[in-house]
């Protein structure tokens, strides 16, 4: 248990300090709504989302950017086809 709130923690709070204010935002909201849903495994693939640069998620988010940058899984489908 401890662990799944060691990695919630981390997620919400790299989510919304990110440096780009629109990535704050998007995957700000995009935790505070998946974040208590999640497996500890989403979670983690959640985590390594979150570790990439904001240009290259956002690029992936727009679609100008090589799909291979992020893995294909339930967490970055649901990113992918998440609107504000």
């Amino acid at each position: 248990m401890k662990k799944m709130e060691t990695i919630k923690k981390k997620i919400i709070y790299r989510s919304e300090y990110r440096g780009i204010k629109e990535m704050d935002l998007l995957l700000g909201a995009f935790v505070k709504k998946y974040v208590n849903k999640f497996t500890y495994e989403e979670l983690i693939d959640l985590y390594e989302i979150l570790k990439k640069d904001d240009d290259k998620i956002f690029k992936w988010y727009l679609g100008t950017l090589s799909k291979d940058i992020i893995p294909e899984n339930k967490v970055s489908n649901l990113l992918k086809n998440f609107k504000l």
